[in-house]
């Protein structure tokens, strides 16, 4: 607090002040010593925690400096040497013995010899006008020692004049900041701005990755021109950003502090830098101030195929709703990224065919070279008897966190060879899509792999004949979201018919609205208004949720209004529906709908008044200070209530971002003539079809047919079992944060996130002549597991802190209908069960010989189940359909 408080009172200075008359740099006296007390302490804990309570440690010595050299033309070019002596580790705060992992440990039985004696020799630092221009070292020394001198050599790194500067230091070449105040010098240092070589990634839509915030301070108080007492302290927090409660956040000191000056070792004479270095130590060599990587060996960590066996029980599709899956699959993913291609092949080839699938969710969702490798040799795509898993794999591409330009490469090149499975073929150029999409997002959209699968798509689509290859190339545009597809786009959701028409349309609706420009809008008008041709009411439902979604005009809203009353019965009721939800939910367009509806034209009773049973409501599931979820259900029927369209999805919103979580589409055509109806206007000519579509994650998936053709309906009616059919189950990788971190003291830190969804989603529809009753239901069983790992990793210590979140649910949408009568009674049902929420934090500290300090915390509670509300229509509309249900179930006695 005290140095927060310093640090502000150091930024509001609004002049700058020289110190004891020096403008350059700080200047140690001849023939001193000057001993120091050194600390480095490291913290790892929660957020919001006191640090009184964290794991770490500390790193704590006796430092003495002196002056080697002066150059004759330049008192503010010196050579100094420093050298750390009396080296101490310890817990950073206090424990009891039975807790202190360092308990009766030397520190060169904690370090080990050679690392103690290479951390005690001597470095020299060139400093001039007060800035490192030069670190001297010992070549060959262990990184990790000559990191910590190098966080110590860059403290003695500052000038005595406010500004902004760029400077190298021990984080890299970053943005530096300098406040002078009389003896008081506050350096701030820009750590986002650091270059420095590190590795990491984040995950792909920002609601599902982690934020970081970083800092970093050094207050210097300065005496006789020279250094009396340095503070530092740099702090890193991350932030789970749909669920900012839960996060980490690692702290790192450093204290300089001046004990006294004695008579030291006189001045080495020369005129140049080299000599005297070669006349102090040969054995010096310049080496770079800024830290090098420092790589750390598990050494008794299981291989790939022993991990696998431990986990393997829990990866069964029966268990694949169940938050031990999720977790499973995380700690596999970790294990396959330290693993080369030939343990990753021994695993998958010596697996059985039930679990295969999980193995590869798992190998592909790890996106390093050797598993992307792993699976182009394992999977045969001439082979059409392994079309299950490589359509798993296609999917894990899919929801790639951070896909690369050689994944792109590898589908395309597969998409060209030869395919025994025509699904498959559709599969792997929808995925093509996604992995365009988020590599543009990215800046990737002219990379050269980029660049030539968006020709391939959009140059075959234009040259596409069957209608299979153009849905085929519709659904991958329909994932790509390439401005320049939309002129194609406009063209087939306008000339063509069933199918083609709406999937380009509905492809339209996911571009954002700033893309949706004046001819887009012109011609989702004229379909809408019907102004060349007919079209089916799906196709134009559609145009107008475009039309009322990108911020339409006075005279847009108004022609819609004034066409309710003129349209098909149950589309009568339907934009109804929709219009009052864009009220109800107070959507962009809502102000301008309002703005309509005070001239009596267009809100008046007969307008108002039409009878249906289609709807359209919108409503929250959650919201939050981080997050909120929303749902909408559509459901569009024809005249003789049959379900034509039924739309539910999911949206996650923040401030910043929003995440389609997921959209089941169950749709329906030509069925009027198994009740005897008439078709509405439009759709006399449509095939008798059922299927459902998908998107995930925002990523469309492969639609799913029920049947396609009378002859197919009739021989499914006549088997139906009733059971449901599978959307998508499997695992995905929906978190996926690591970040490696150079803190200014010399350690290497570490923040990985990782979120794993185990999903199960199955869709059916029921329909019984008989009964006059139709049913669909779409059940989505997930379990969610998120691990978030925070550690200081020094070769002799590992220190941080482990964060467990998990998580199971169920939510289903049931629609009933009863078309016995007009107008037909619906029921829409949309439950959650009860769900079980477990957190769980664990702070560490680990010596390499196995002693371990752990503290845990752990809650768990039952997250209430409910019915979401829809409308009172609604409401009263169930209580028909089920108390009908009750007076006929008693009636055949």
């Amino acid at each position: 607090m005290i140095l927060l408080t310093v640090l502000f009172l150091c930024i509001i200075s609004t002049y700058s002040a020289s110190v004891k008359g020096h403008t350059t740099g700080p200047s140690l006296n001849n023939d001193k010593l000057y001993k120091f007390a050194y600390s480095a302490e490291v913290y790892v804990d929660r957020v919001k925690a006191s640090l009184q309570k964290s794991a770490g440690y500390r790193i704590s010595s006796d430092v003495d400096v002196n002056l080697l050299w002066r150059n004759p033309d330049n008192d503010d070019d010196q050579l100094i040497k420093i050298m750390i002596k009396d080296v101490q580790v310890e817990n950073v705060n206090e424990r009891p013995a039975a807790k202190n992992i360092f308990k009766g440990k030397s520190t060169e039985k904690i370090l080990g010899k050679e690392y103690l004696e290479a951390l005690q020799r001597p470095i020299v630092l060139e400093l001039v006008r007060g800035k490192v221009k030069t670190f001297y070292s010992y070549q060959n020394e262990p990184a990790f020692t000559q990191n910590i001198k190098r966080g110590l050599a860059s403290l003695f790194q500052l000038q005595l004049h406010s500004g902004s500067t760029r400077e190298v230091d021990v984080s890299g070449k970053c943005n530096t900041t300098y406040h002078v105040r009389q003896d008081q010098v506050t350096k701030i240092k820009d750590l986002d701005s650091c270059e420095i070589t590190k590795q990491g990634f984040t995950s792909h839509n920002p609601i599902l990755d982690v934020s970081k915030k970083v800092t970093s301070a050094t207050i210097y108080v300065l005496e006789d021109s020279f250094i009396k007492s340095i503070k530092a302290e740099e702090n890193y927090v991350f932030l789970l950003n749909f669920r900012r409660k839960t996060g980490a956040k690692i702290v790192s000191k450093q204290r300089l502090e001046l004990k006294s000056v004695q008579a030291g070792p006189g001045l080495i004479a020369g005129k140049q830098v080299a000599g005297v270095i070669k006349t102090l130590d040969s054995s010096y060599v310049a080496v770079p101030l800024e830290a090098e990587p420092v790589k750390s060996e598990c050494k008794k960590c299981p291989s790939l195929s022993e991990h696998w066996k431990s986990i393997r029980e829990h990866m069964h599709p029966e268990k694949l709703s169940k938050a031990e899956a999720a977790k499973s699959f995380l700690s596999f993913i970790k294990s396959i990224r330290k693993a080369t291609k030939e343990e990753i092949l021994q695993v998958v080839r010596s697996e059985n065919k039930e679990l295969l699938p999980q193995v590869v969710d798992a190998v592909t969702s790890a996106q390093t070279p050797e598993s992307l490798e792993a699976m182009l040799e394992f999977l045969d795509f001439k082979d059409a008897s392994t079309s299950v898993l490589q359509e798993r794999f296609l999917y894990a591409c899919g929801f790639a966190s951070h896909p690369s330009e050689t994944l792109l490469k590898s589908l395309t090149d597969k998409f060209k060879g030869d395919i025994a499975n025509e699904e498959i073929r559709e599969t792997l150029v929808i995925v093509m899509g996604a992995l365009i999409r988020k590599l543009c997002d990215r800046g990737g959209c002219k990379l050269p792999f980029v660049v030539e699968a968006k020709r391939l798509i959009l140059n075959r689509l234009e040259k596409a004949k069957k209608d299979d290859n153009v849905r085929m190339y519709l659904l991958a545009l329909k994932n790509a979201l390439l401005p320049e597809a939309i002129p194609l786009l406009l063209k087939y959701a306008e000339s063509e018919e069933g199918h083609i028409s709406s999937l380009a349309a509905t492809a339209l609706q996911r571009y954002d609205p700033s893309f949706l420009t004046k001819e887009v809008k012109e011609t989702m008008n004229r379909i809408y208004h019907q102004n060349r041709k007919v079209h089916e009411k799906t196709v134009r439902t559609t145009a107008a949720a475009i039309i009322l979604n990108s911020n339409p005009s006075y005279m847009e809203v108004k022609n819609i209004l004034l066409s309710i009353g003129e349209l098909p019965m149950e589309m009568n009721k339907y934009m109804l529906s929709m219009i009052q939800d864009i009220i109800h939910f107070e959507m962009p367009s809502s102000k301008t709908v309002r703005k309509v509806l005070k001239d009596m034209r267009t809100h008046n009773y007969d307008r108002f008044s039409k009878m249906g049973s289609s709807s359209a409501y919108s409503g929250y599931i959650t919201r939050g200070p981080d997050i909120s979820s929303t749902y909408s259900l559509d459901i569009l029927y024809s005249g003789s209530g049959i379900l034509r369209r039924s739309n539910m999805n999911i949206h996650i919103f923040d401030r910043n971002a929003e995440l389609h979580a997921s959209q089941v589409v169950l749709e329906a055509q030509g069925l009027e003539s198994i009740i005897a109806a008439t078709p509405d206007e439009g759709e006399e000519n449509l095939d008798s079809f059922a299927g459902m579509s998908a998107i995930l994650f925002d990523v469309q998936l492969r639609p799913v047919t029920f049947f396609q053709g009378y002859g197919d309906l009739m021989s499914k009616m006549l088997s139906a079992t009733g059971d449901p059919m599978n959307v998508v189950k499997g695992l995905i990788l929906l978190t996926d944060y690591s970040q490696e971190i150079q803190l200014q003291a010399g350690p290497t830190a570490s923040a990985e996130f990782l979120g794993g969804l185990a999903i199960d989603i199955s869709g059916g529809m029921e329909f019984s002549l008989w009964y006059r009753e139709s049913k669909t239901n779409v059940k989505n069983r997930v379990a969610v597991f998120i691990a978030g790992n925070t550690e200081v990793d020094s070769f002799f210590v590992k220190t941080g802190m482990e964060t467990t979140l998990e998580v199971e649910t169920a939510l289903d949408f049931i629609s009933t209908v009863q078309f016995s009568q007009y107008p037909f009674l619906v029921c829409m049902q949309m439950d959650r069960i009860e769900s079980p929420f477990r957190r769980h934090v664990t702070k560490y500290e680990s010596l390499p010989s196995g002693r371990r300090y752990t503290a845990r915390r752990g809650k768990a509670v039952m997250l209430a189940g409910n019915e979401h509300p829809l409308h009172q229509e609604n409401s009263n509309m169930c209580r028909k359909v089920f108390g009908a249900k009750s007076d006929s179930s008693g009636g055949w006695f």
